[in-house]
């Protein structure tokens, strides 16, 4: 079996947030072997998908594990799965997917960028819990509730360099009941192209910090569509690795835009049956 290990949501190797893509000629093994191959490949997240009958509502069955635990939403992951389905020749133009959270599509441009359809997020203001507080260490503007299939608490801070600036304290966020913490800011001079930034904190299901969370900006962009007056928006998500997001809202979706490049395309010799 090839398993490519893609970058996502950049166009240069190295950047962007890495996952691991596993595509499966039958349906998917045992929990138990795609959580093994998901530690040992040792990425924020580790797709794998099969194709599906013709005739249905997708084209291929997709699910997305950490290095701890299935997810029900992964953005950069999915645009791995489209851009190796692409590139391998196995599909052309709109590509869907049947996940945990619904039905999700990707298309690619003749750009080679590849735009994916996800559920908006919905926004819930709520007050900063004083574990996120103490364990972020920076002063909080606003916090809000996601939606079951993100689950994350989105907190703005400040500005721009608080949140690259941020040093949580991780083993404090690992307590929390939620998924994980985004920070997030408005850009400090727009015209470097983005509108806002972002970081992604989920030591909870094993990843002190995401680089480029696609999942997140279906909260990111009604957050800041509200406050900034568009529904076109790009952020920029990451701490030592970065990565660029351009977001469209349309109502109870977003339309997330951005490349890939794979990096590794190696064979797995671990078989289910092995």
């Amino acid at each position: 079996m090839r398993l490519r290990i893609v970058d996502a949501f950049t166009d240069r190797p190295f950047r962007g947030n890495p996952a691991g893509v596993l595509l499966l000629d039958g349906g998917f093994p045992p929990d138990s072997w795609l959580r093994q191959v998901a530690a040992e490949v040792n990425l924020s997240e580790t797709a794998f998908a099969h194709p599906l009958p013709p005739g249905g509502d997708a084209d291929w069955a997709l699910r997305w594990f950490t290095p701890a635990a299935e997810v029900d939403m992964c953005g950069h992951a999915t645009l791995a799965t489209a851009h190796v389905i692409a590139t391998s020749g196995l599909a052309t133009g709109l590509i869907r997917f049947s996940a945990r959270c619904g039905i999700l599509t990707a298309e690619t441009a003749g750009d080679s960028t590849i735009t994916m359809d996800f559920p908006t997020s919905s926004l819930t203001p709520v007050e900063a819990d004083p574990v996120v507080r103490n364990a972020l260490g920076a002063e909080i503007k606003s916090v809000h509730d996601t939606s079951e299939h993100i689950g994350d608490l989105l907190v703005e801070l400040a500005d721009e360099r608080a949140v690259r600036e941020l040093a949580p304290d991780h083993a404090a966020l690992r307590g929390h009941a939620r998924r994980g913490v985004i920070v997030t800011a408005a850009a400090e001079d727009p015209s470097c192209g983005y509108d806002f930034v972002s970081r992604g904190f989920f030591p909870a299901v094993g990843i002190d910090e995401d680089p480029v969370t696609g999942s997140a900006h279906t909260a990111l962009a009604p957050f800041w569509a509200a406050r900034l007056g568009r529904t076109s928006l790009v952020g920029l998500q990451g701490g030592a690795r970065t990565g660029l997001v351009a977001v469209e809202l349309a109502g109870d979706r977003t339309l997330l835009t951005g490349n890939a490049v794979t990096v590794i395309d190696g064979e797995l010799l671990a078989h289910p049956h092995a």
